[in-house]
């Protein structure tokens, strides 16, 4: 072979070799952008979440990974600002271009402006919010999932705790966000299916005082007190019921409040309230039986020793949410609408947080069944009804 063609062909090869390159190294790693808000108002829940997400990507990583693809993780703070996680949600969908996003800003109304842009885009995205309009309807939320229980599924679990205690009128006290109204409008379509008679009223998530609000429940002669919110304003609410003479009607905070520091906010306050929850809190006090009881205590072992203080169900509901993507990226790689596909057909999936089954007309995974009400004594959250 004479010189001048062995030279063209090493140019060429080393052309070939640039050319691959890029597209070796892009596919060297599946990308999973998240948005949470760990400063601002919203920071108390976004730390907890953020961290679940953390211990979940480099345990994955630590085996290998998605199918011998690292996961590079791609976070960002959205400050509680919905406007600067819109700033990033374009950021993930047009710079990063990740493979699927995992996280709403730990805001139920952040989640919802997030989604618009995703959907548009044609993103998978586990919201790992609250709201039941985050994946409703399914219709319009193709591209959405999340890894919470949906508020119908919160308050039919409710309706079967007062159906053993022969409790038909309640009064729910939500607050005004997303979180809050989406509890108003489930509980105005399940109350009339259960006989519940419901007092609703309202107040902002920076009230503190809510004594208008509360005396009017107090006339209307209620049974029990529902309060939904995520906010410190819940704990104006358990002080002020106790101290305008409600406290012997029993008063419970949805799965949003199930924070230990807002129970030792509330002092005295706490005593007999009773929170509506997944099982996580109390995995200690689970039946040996249960199917997630072991699932909680090993992922509890590891939080503690790589963080060295106890998670929280945010904690295990971003958890779930990333291992959720795993499953899904395993069937669809970068391909989106193989990954979409993925979580439709979710089944029995064994999460911390309770057992997930997805479908093309379902996108929450979780149900009642996955549902307690606990008590907060003794410094920590213990069982209160178990089924």
């Amino acid at each position: 072979m004479n010189y001048s063609r062995r030279t063209g062909l090493k140019f060429a090869a080393a052309a070939v070799a640039a050319a691959v390159a890029p597209i070796a190294l892009a596919q060297s790693t599946i990308k999973i952008g998240s948005i949470l808000s760990t400063t601002g108002p919203a920071a108390f829940l976004g730390e907890d979440m953020k961290a679940g997400m953390e211990l979940a990507v480099d345990e994955i990583n630590s085996k290998g990974g998605i199918n011998g693809r690292k996961i590079e993780w791609v976070f960002y703070d959205a400050e509680s600002q919905t406007q600067k996680g819109l700033s990033a949600t374009r950021r993930l969908l047009t710079q990063d271009r990740v493979d699927i996003m995992v996280g709403g800003g730990n805001m139920s109304g952040m989640a919802l402006a997030m989604l618009q842009l995703t959907e548009k885009a044609g993103m998978p995205f586990i919201s790992t919010e609250g709201s039941m309009q985050i994946v409703t309807p399914v219709a319009e939320r193709p591209w959405t999932f999340k890894s919470t229980v949906d508020d119908d599924q919160v308050i039919e679990r409710l309706a079967d705790y007062f159906g053993k205690r022969k409790i038909k009128k309640v009064a729910l006290l939500a607050d005004s966000s997303g979180f809050g109204q989406s509890a108003v409008e489930q509980f105005k379509k399940v109350a009339p299916t259960r006989g519940l008679d419901v007092v609703y009223e309202s107040f902002n998530p920076s009230d503190t005082d809510m004594a208008p609000q509360l005396g009017k429940i107090k006339a209307a002669g209620v049974e029990a007190i529902v309060c939904w919110t995520v906010t410190p304003a819940g704990v104006v609410a358990m002080k002020q019921a106790k101290s305008l003479g409600l406290g012997n009607v029993p008063f419970i905070h949805s799965y949003g409040f199930v924070d230990k520091r807002y129970m030792d906010l509330a002092g005295d306050a706490a005593k007999d309230v009773l929170l509506v929850s997944v099982k996580f809190p109390v995995g200690t006090d689970l039946p040996d039986a249960d199917p997630t009881k072991q699932r909680i205590l090993e992922l509890t072992r590891n939080f503690e020793t790589r963080f060295k203080r106890k998670p929280n169900q945010f904690a295990a509901q971003t958890y779930d949410a990333i291992y959720l993507a795993k499953t899904a990226l395993e069937k669809g790689g970068s391909d989106k609408d193989k990954v979409r596909d993925a979580l439709r057909g979710v089944r029995n999936f064994a999460g911390v947080g309770g057992n997930f089954n997805f479908s093309p007309t379902q996108h929450s995974g979780l149900s009642k069944s996955d549902l307690v009400l606990l008590k907060y004594e003794g410094g920590r959250f213990q069982l209160a009804d178990y089924k």
